[in-house]
């Protein structure tokens, strides 16, 4: 097993930054540049820096799935496949939506509520296929207490796609400094690794899914830390968001997404703060700029203004403490 994880590690980690060599002069050559929002002065410089980078890793992920996971599958293991889907699903939301920017020029794609319906459908079916086939209950475990709880079917789709919808969204919010949704990402696939190493053979699909992820965005981040050659785009961070939420229902563990997944919560919480501030107050506001991290950029409450990589430190620190916490509540379980 520890071989199998090492091995879809490495693999994905080196086709990312193998075929990133081609991939980002290809999205050069072919002007699919990222528009910066005027409001962003701060990062005016990084205009026409390629998007849709988030190809790199989704297709590294795809490669392990179907080499490493293949001896899973003859022998009818597919949750990883499941997952994979999943995560397709709303990567390619991203895709169409990354196009229309690029065609359009500017940093406005799909429609609000049209990215919410497709993400909204997607949820509905990816639940209902999981449900039907036996790989999902309606009943929340309870990670500090240890306990299971039924829940009502009705409440409980309402309940998963409150967290998947939600989810999907912190990874596209929290995907607005170099490298910061990669960073903040790769501890929590970490989670899911050491999960299945304390649970066993049972989850080894789901792991080699996660050591995948590990990889793929390590390999990933070679390009897109600070200064980016490339940005993971909406294509990236939807399928990201999507990974998550679909694995922490996999593994039945939802409710691990709150102290998992901190760092993507307060990027959230303050985009709907300060929106909601801003509309009471006839235009004062909480934050200098949200979400959370641009707050910093600017200056915070302090005054002193952060800058890229210390907030990819911070975030990719906070999230680390996160795994270890949300690790040590739930490896007893089984």
């Amino acid at each position: 097993m520890t071989i199998q994880m090492l091995c879809a590690f490495t693999i994905a980690f080196l086709f990312v930054t193998a075929f990133g060599k081609w991939y980002i002069p290809w999205l050069e050559k072919e002007k699919a540049g990222q528009e910066i929002k005027a409001q962003l002065v701060q990062h005016s410089g990084k205009s026409g820096t390629p998007t849709m980078g988030g190809v790199m890793f989704i297709l590294g992920e795809i490669l392990v799935c179907l080499t490493l996971g293949f001896p899973g599958m003859l022998q009818g293991h597919f949750e990883h496949i499941f997952v994979l889907l999943f995560a397709l699903v709303f990567g390619a939301i991203g895709l169409l939506d990354d196009s229309q920017k690029i065609r359009k020029r500017q940093n406005l794609g799909l429609s609000t509520r049209a990215k919410f319906l497709l993400q909204l459908v997607a949820a509905l079916i990816f639940l209902f296929l999981m449900i039907r086939m036996g790989f999902l209950h309606t009943a929340l475990y309870l990670p500090l207490s240890g306990k299971t709880v039924l829940v009502p079917p009705v409440l409980f789709y309402v309940f998963a796609v409150f967290v998947i919808v939600g989810t999907v969204n912190a990874v596209n919010i929290t995907d607005g400094v170099d490298g910061l949704a990669t960073g903040t990402s790769i501890p929590v696939f970490l989670f899911f690794v050491l999960v299945s190493f304390a649970w066993g053979r049972e989850y080894l699909q789901l792991g080699l899914f996660a050591s995948a992820m590990v990889g793929g965005l390590m390999g990933f981040l070679v390009y897109n830390f600070n200064p980016a050659k490339v940005f993971m785009g909406d294509t990236g961070s939807l399928f990201l968001g999507g990974a998550i939420a679909a694995m922490a229902f996999a593994y039945d563990i939802p409710l691990i997404l709150i102290p998992l997944c901190v760092m993507f919560i307060i990027e959230t919480l303050s985009d709907i703060l300060q929106v909601g501030y801003f509309k009471m107050t006839h235009g004062k506001r909480i934050f200098r700029m949200a979400p959370f991290h641009h707050h910093l950029e600017l200056g915070g409450w302090t005054g002193r203004k952060w800058k890229e990589k210390e907030i990819f430190v911070l975030y990719t620190g906070v999230s680390l403490l996160c795994m270890v916490f949300s690790f040590l509540i739930v490896f007893e379980r089984f």
